[in-house]
């Protein structure tokens, strides 16, 4: 009997440890996070994506459901997924972007304003808690990578070193 009790008890805390490390990306719209940063100022994560991009999906299924990933993004940042072929009218420091395109692969102006006219998906822009853009960073991320970039920016390392300064003595939290 004692060794059922200890087995369930065995199986319940591994359930309640395994629950608690899915946490899942809390979302916000493009304005609903510049919104939230006017009164409660944090910088700015945007998956810049498309609905057919392989990469975009398994950077989706593979980074975003890291737990630490989750973690830095919803405590650290407000984490925007952007469809850079959207057609929604968006309004950002006083300027009205749209999507002028017709077919289905034309790319929003806001999408072109973030990633500096470069277009490439996926792609994270990052803007700081005065809704700037600090940078737009194009490619794939793995969990492993993200979570470097994500402690540099968010503990503004980039204001007094270099990315491969940083990067050598950072410790990661991802198994």
């Amino acid at each position: 009997m004692k060794k059922i009790v200890f087995s369930f008890l065995v199986l319940v805390l591994v359930l309640h440890l395994n629950a608690q490390n899915t946490e899942k990306v809390k979302w916000y719209s493009f304005q609903d996070a510049v919104e939230l940063n006017k009164t409660h100022p944090r910088k700015i994560f945007i998956d810049v994506y498309t609905d057919w991009c392989g990469w975009c999906k398994k950077m989706e299924k593979l980074t975003f459901t890291n737990p630490e990933i989750s973690k830095i993004l919803n405590e650290k940042f407000y984490a925007v997924r952007f469809n850079a072929e959207s057609h929604e009218n968006i309004v950002f420091m006083g300027k009205n972007f749209i999507n002028e395109g017709t077919n289905g692969r034309t790319p929003h102006q806001l999408a072109i304003a973030l990633l500096n006219g470069k277009m490439s998906y996926p792609s994270i822009a990052y803007l700081n808690e005065k809704n700037q853009l600090l940078t737009a960073i194009p490619g794939y991320q793995t969990p492993e990578k993200l979570e470097v970039i994500l402690n540099f920016l968010v503990n503004d390392a980039y204001k007094t070193k270099t990315f491969q300064e940083y990067n050598a003595n950072f410790k990661s939290l991802i198994h």
